[in-house]
């Protein structure tokens, strides 16, 4: 797949970084020993450091360029950290998704993960327009986008994603997923680096999992 994001994106200090992984043998428990190698490095870190690490911090800046308090509505990789601290565990949702929330637990990184035969042709990152419906996972009904959001939708213009915090149930991994588009999102201040680390992450974990890597992680 080419994922296009758009100059509007660009602008906000949007960047992606992308690839995809196949023929995965989606199931449960099967990361166990790698979710409590994480829980073990970050339950002991005092939860209130994590407002002054620079990485959550330029993923709190750009929630509140989108209007988003991230006081409220943490970004992913945050939300995962202050999980472990509060309880010591991450949740546990099946391989897939949780080879991206190791990812995002131990980078800081927000991991999306899309079921590829859910989606229609090439994904775009555009600006949206506010005529956009979201189906969000974990929403009972369907909600109606604001004006002026970045958005990845596919060519069929199903919102795939409200970038860098929600996914959509319409593309979204279950049990018979076995193909997968792996996106990690970037924004002004984060290292490209990073973010590409933090996808390779996620596919090294898919490829315990039989996952083959289509390429090498592309930036766009």
């Amino acid at each position: 797949m080419n994922i296009s994001v758009d100059n509007s994106c660009k602008l906000m200090g949007i960047f992606i970084a992308y690839t995809e992984v196949l023929g995965i043998s989606n199931g449960k428990n099967n990361l166990e020993k790698e979710i409590l190698e994480i829980e073990k490095k970050y339950s002991s870190q005092n939860p209130e450091e994590l407002k002054d690490n620079p990485i959550v911090r330029a993923y709190r800046d750009f929630y509140w360029k989108i209007g988003v308090d991230p006081t409220k509505t943490r970004p992913s990789g945050e939300a995962l950290r202050r999980r472990i601290n509060r309880n010591g565990k991450l949740p546990r949702v099946n391989d897939i998704v949780d080879s991206g929330n190791i990812a995002s637990a131990d980078t800081l990184v927000p991991i999306g993960i899309y079921d590829m035969s859910k989606i229609r042709g090439d994904p775009s990152l555009i600006i949206s327009s506010g005529n956009e419906i979201f189906y969000g996972i974990g929403k009972k009904d369907p909600e109606k986008v604001n004006k002026g959001i970045p958005i990845l939708i596919d060519e069929e213009g199903k919102v795939m994603h409200i970038y860098p915090h929600r996914d959509s149930i319409l593309t979204s991994v279950d049990l018979n997923t076995r193909n997968v588009l792996i996106v990690g999102a970037g924004v002004l201040n984060v290292d490209k680096e990073l973010v590409i680390r933090a996808v390779n992450i996620t596919c090294n974990l898919l490829s315990k999992l039989g996952g083959k890597i289509v390429h090498e992680v592309i930036i766009a």
